[in-house]
Formats: structure tokens, C-alpha cells, sequence
């Protein structure tokens, strides 16, 4: 039985910052959430940045870093394994009308629609497969999403510099209600994913 001790994100980031793989944890969790994870890095970032505001900017460069690597994949995977498997790849990540959209929206503005994407808490992935599937140019593509995530990481870790003290009362404050909120939208992903 999950008590509130368990639910509290606090905990899981004190676990999180206590293990001897860190930022290799971090770098995995990155690249989870551009790959598959529907639920943004973010809810991990602002916490510990605000936890350890000394290590925001270490924390923001990891993020970004599993970033980069897991859309190179993405990129990689829409442009060798589209025809075997993109079907099956377009429903796991919105749909065939998702994916036609985006193609579409790739050729007509090309770098600044990847880069609006990975700005936004648009998920990366039908982006990924259709630069791959389209030819989009890969140096363009990790350039975009180099950029767009380094607005939103570093961004960030601005933000904790700038607010860091305020925001870090509410986290206090709210921090088990959020692990709880976490819990469940984990809960409600790997059900609508696996078993709907």
C-alpha cells in the first residue's frame, strides 16, 4: 500500500539525487520522455532544479544531451524503419491524421515547424518520424531541436535563478499532491497505451 510518504515527490527526488548514476538517470529519463513518455521532463526538472538550484544549469545541459540522442533515434527510426513499421509507430504516437499534418507542416516551413515542437510541450515524436520519413535534413532537424530544448531547459533553470526562493514554497507546499497527480497520469499512459 502506497502511503503519503511514498507519493511524495520530494522522496522520489531525494532517492533520485542520492543514487551514484544521477545524471546517467537523468540522461535516460530524457531520452524516455522524447521517445515514448508522454509526461513532460519537466515535472522532474523544476523540482530538482529547485532542490539544488547550484547544479540547474548541469541538470538542464544532462536533459538536454538525452534530448539530442533520443531524437537522432527518432530521426534515425522515421528515416530507415517508416516503411515496416511506421503504421504501427504513427498510431502508438497520435495517428495517421497527426503524422499527414506535421509531414505536411515539415515541407511547407521546414526547421521553424520542428523548432515550434520542441519549443512547445508538443510531443517530439511524430516530428522525429516524419523528418526521418521525409528527408528532412538531419543537421537541420538535431539543429532545431538543439535549440527549441535549450529555450525550454536552460529556460528553466533561469526561471529557478529568477523565482527560485517563491516557487520553492509552493514545491514545499504541494509536493505530495504532486506526486500523486504523477502516479496517476503515469497510471492512465501505460492503460490508454497498453491496454485500451
Amino acid at each position: 500500500m502506497l502511503n503519503s510518504k511514498t507519493l511524495s515527490a520530494d522522496t522520489w527526488l531525494e532517492r533520485l539525487e542520492s543514487s551514484n548514476y544521477t545524471y546517467l538517470l537523468l540522461f535516460a529519463l530524457s531520452m524516455g520522455e522524447t521517445l515514448i513518455l508522454p509526461i513532460p521532463i519537466e515535472a522532474i526538472l523544476i523540482p530538482w532544479m529547485l532542490r539544488k538550484p547550484e547544479k540547474r544549469w548541469v541538470i538542464a545541459a544532462v536533459a538536454l544531451a538525452g534530448n539530442i540522442t533520443a531524437a537522432s533515434l527518432g530521426y534515425w527510426l522515421g528515416a530507415l524503419a517508416m516503411d515496416q513499421w511506421g503504421d504501427s509507430l504513427i498510431q502508438l504516437f497520435g495517428g495517421a491524421e497527426v503524422y499527414d499534418s506535421f509531414a505536411t507542416e515539415l515541407k511547407e516551413n521546414g526547421f521553424m515547424s520542428v523548432l515550434a515542437v520542441g519549443i512547445t510541450p508538443t510531443p517530439l515524436q511524430i516530428a522525429m518520424l516524419a523528418a526521418g520519413a521525409t528527408g528532412f535534413s538531419f543537421v537541420l532537424f538535431l539543429l532545431a531541436v538543439a535549440l527549441s530544448r535549450s529555450v525550454r531547459y536552460f529556460g528553466l533553470a533561469l526561471l529557478v535563478q529568477v523565482a527560485g526562493d517563491a516557487a520553492m514554497k509552493l514545491w514545499r507546499r504541494y509536493s505530495r499532491q504532486l506526486g500523486a497527480v504523477l502516479l496517476v497520469l503515469a497510471g492512465v499512459w501505460v492503460w490508454f497505451t497498453f491496454f485500451r
